[in-house]
């Protein structure tokens, strides 16, 4: 048995040029992009992988056309209505991670509504990061700390992260073929291996999902150790 992944982190990337490829306006990949995250969820459930985290807005995102970021906005108002009676019946919690100032009374409220009713769930950790960026959570840990006067340190910090709830990720997938993290869980990326996919997000399928876990268990995770310290023992003769 190959070693699933405990938790999965994805920069859901390719959206807009996968409707652009299209002639259609990006707001559709965007739709689209919902539902492959819908069947993503539920295929990262049945594959016994525990915590699920995504970029789904990124604090640079605003600087987007207006019409996008406007349609985005609304896409997840549509989309709380819609998938969280869903998340609920398959057993998944759900939590947003980001900075909440920006966002309208309504969004916020809904956000709140969706962690409450699923608050209850075991099966599938589902972490949706929203206006969020990997260096505004190390500076917003920071400020927290330095706001209750304690001493700054690495166990602190990561205490007073915004994803402190859960492991850090095995595993970080990157869709549409660009090679990088941006801006995404900078310090809980930390020992997380990384697969880049050419698929543009509204394409990475379950068989897509299978080769990232595939490859993952092809990595010899070692955390600075040597290969011969991580390796198992052999067995003794009989």
């Amino acid at each position: 048995m190959k070693p699933v992944p405990h938790h999965i982190a994805i920069v859901m990337d390719g959206n807009g040029r996968w409707a652009t490829r299209r002639y259609l306006p990006r707001v559709a990949g965007h739709k689209k992009g919902v539902d492959a995250l819908r069947a993503c969820v539920r295929h990262c459930g049945e594959r016994g992988v525990k915590v699920l985290t995504v970029f789904a807005f990124s604090s640079e995102n605003w600087n987007r056309p207006p019409e996008e970021v406007s349609g985005l906005m609304e896409l997840l108002a549509v989309a709380l209505s819609r998938e969280v009676p869903h998340l609920k019946s398959e057993g998944v919690r759900i939590h947003f991670v980001g900075d909440r100032s920006a966002l309208s009374d309504k969004v916020r409220a809904g956000l709140t509504q969706a962690e409450a009713a699923t608050a209850g769930n075991t099966r599938l950790t589902f972490n949706v990061c929203f206006n969020y960026g990997g260096r505004w959570d190390i500076a917003q840990a920071a400020a927290r700390l330095a706001e209750r006067g304690e001493p700054i340190t690495e166990q602190a910090l990561d205490r007073a992260m915004a994803l402190s709830h859960v492991p850090d990720p095995d595993l970080l997938i990157r869709t549409g073929g660009e090679k990088r993290i941006s801006n995404f869980l900078l310090w809980q990326a930390a020992y997380s291996e990384l697969y880049f996919s050419d698929k543009l997000w509204p394409e990475f399928d379950a068989a897509a999902l299978d080769e990232a876990i595939a490859d993952f268990g092809q990595r010899e995770r070692r955390f600075g150790k040597t290969s011969q310290q991580v390796q198992p023992p052999a067995k003794k003769a009989a």
